[in-house]
């Protein structure tokens, strides 16, 4: 399969195809770039494996079915270690990676509030306040055991309590925000844009899993999680329910409730504006709902 990157040069792409070709098999298919090449106006051109199946979205399937489907794609990647390739590769199309996923996440949410400031403090009570939590909560996730999660109850949906410990670093200790429990894992793989569309059936087997690179990165597992519970459904009336239900089953295979908001806060600052600048879109809206709910 040959593919244009309209706006984006060989180099662009070449980043993202050394994390392609890090990734092991899987319980699913992933993208291969087999070639990147020079087309027209220097834009890049690949050749790609060319991946089949029905989006999760249109599949038809009983929502159990879909909801197991879907659960079953983090979860996955819950137990791939990322390679040196997915560090260096941008999130949302700048220099990510900065000695710790917490520490890197909230540069990233730092500059990206900067972009949308006008329109999130007209549209966000307190603004100011919520980024300087969500910044706060993301630099205390660091490497080792001795990260804690907060040191506070604050405002409801506060980063934690002063009772968990959390950390996501290099040595890959996580914590799971309980009282003296913790959950150790390792950084993985991380999507970031699991979704519906992004998840191709046969059936009812998830035969592939696409479009990877935008906020693609090595990270927490709980991140992944986090977005995955509100990209399933996130305009319908039922969005709110199934967003609940997700957020439970992971909460019930160890990711850290507290955790799942603090990341799904940071997502909604990072891209609230990304796709459109006017904040005129639906995008931003669900973003508000996420940051004032």
């Amino acid at each position: 399969m040959r593919k244009v990157w309209f706006g984006r040069r060989p180099e662009d792409v070449l980043p993202l195809k050394a994390f392609l070709d890090e990734l092991p098999e899987l319980p699913f298919r992933t993208p291969r770039i087999r070639e990147v090449g020079v087309g027209e106006n220097g834009f890049a051109v690949s050749v790609e494996d060319k991946l089949t199946g029905v989006p999760l979205s249109e599949a038809g399937l009983a929502e159990s079915v879909a909801l197991d489907a879907f659960v079953s794609v983090v979860e996955a990647l819950r137990g791939v270690r990322p390679g040196v390739a997915a560090e260096a590769l941008p999130v949302v199309g700048e220099v990510f990676w900065a000695g710790s996923f917490g520490a890197s996440l909230a540069g990233l949410v730092r500059r990206r509030a900067e972009v949308a400031n006008v329109h999130l403090e007209r549209d966000v009570r307190d603004f100011p306040g919520l980024l300087e939590e969500v910044v706060d909560g993301l630099a205390r996730l660091e490497v080792g055991q001795d990260a804690a999660v907060g040191d506070g109850v604050g405002r409801a949906g506060a980063v934690g309590d002063g009772v968990g410990r959390a950390g996501v670093g290099r040595d890959g200790v996580v914590g799971d925000g309980a009282a003296g429990a913790g959950v150790v894992g390792e950084l993985c793989v991380v999507h970031g844009d699991v979704c519906p569309p992004n998840v191709l059936m046969e059936g009812e087997r998830v035969a592939a899993v696409l479009d990877w690179g935008y906020l693609s990165t090595a990270g927490d597992s709980t991140f992944e999680a986090s977005l995955a519970a509100g990209f399933f459904d996130m305009y319908s009336p039922d969005a709110r329910r199934l967003d609940d239900l997700l957020t439970e089953r992971f909460a019930e295979l160890g990711h850290d409730r507290e955790r799942m908001r603090l990341y799904r806060r940071a997502y909604a600052i990072v891209t609230a504006t990304v796709y459109d600048e006017t904040a005129s879109d639906g995008h931003y809206k669900w973003c508000v709902d996420q940051l004032t709910r």
